[in-house]
């Protein structure tokens, strides 16, 4: 049976240990507690980046979700998709190094995705908020100063836009602002809402 619990009364949780979401999510000010998910992110074999994202983001969420039933529990992911491949977080230089060569003069869709979970209302829905990033033709001198300047390594494709990284860049296009940093916020609100969560 469904809990009648009002969802103004639950618990917010941020299913992420990403400091870019906190504080994308705090930006909402909304009370939100942060719980790290188990979750494998291991490609599956011939996953297109946009499913491997959404997948991942609702995992993450349904993760929290079954520790903390009575909470709206909200999962991101984000994949970079470089013509139909998924590159995830470098982990370290070389890798990173790596993927800007591979990414340079090309265009890139970052693909976001957000899920939002409540257990104990039966809701569950993820959006998509994909961004189209074109990268400048950089010299390997450029992507060297980028990585030692900014250590990227946690952040998908090695971009981080919000800082040094907007240099690489020679154009971005997307409808939700904040989903290239790594949450899309006008998703997220959306999803809130309709779990009912009110915002204002």
């Amino acid at each position: 049976m469904p809990s009648t619990t009002s969802p103004h009364a639950r618990t917010l949780i941020l299913g992420s240990t990403s400091r870019y979401r906190r504080e994308l999510l705090g930006r909402l000010r909304l009370p939100f507690d942060v719980v790290a998910p188990d979750v494998d992110e291991t490609p599956r074999p011939g996953e297109a980046p946009d499913t491997l994202a959404q997948r991942l983001a609702l995992a993450k969420a349904r993760a929290v979700a079954a520790q903390h039933p009575e909470a709206v529990v909200i999962g991101s992911d984000q994949v970079a998709d470089l013509h139909g491949e998924p590159l995830g977080k470098p982990g370290d230089h070389p890798r990173a190094v790596a993927q800007l060569r591979r990414m340079r003069g090309q265009t890139v869709v970052f693909q976001t995705a957000v899920a939002v979970v409540c257990d104990a209302t039966g809701f569950a829905e993820t959006l998509l908020a994909p961004v189209r990033v074109v990268f400048r033709a950089l010299s390997d001198h450029e992507i060297e100063a980028y990585l030692r300047a900014e250590e990227p390594y946690d952040c998908a494709g090695s971009a981080k836009s919000e800082g040094l990284g907007i240099a690489l860049l020679d154009a971005i296009d997307s409808d939700d602002p904040t989903a290239l940093i790594g949450l899309p916020l006008i998703r997220t609100c959306q999803l809130l809402r309709a779990a009912g969560v009110s915002l204002l």
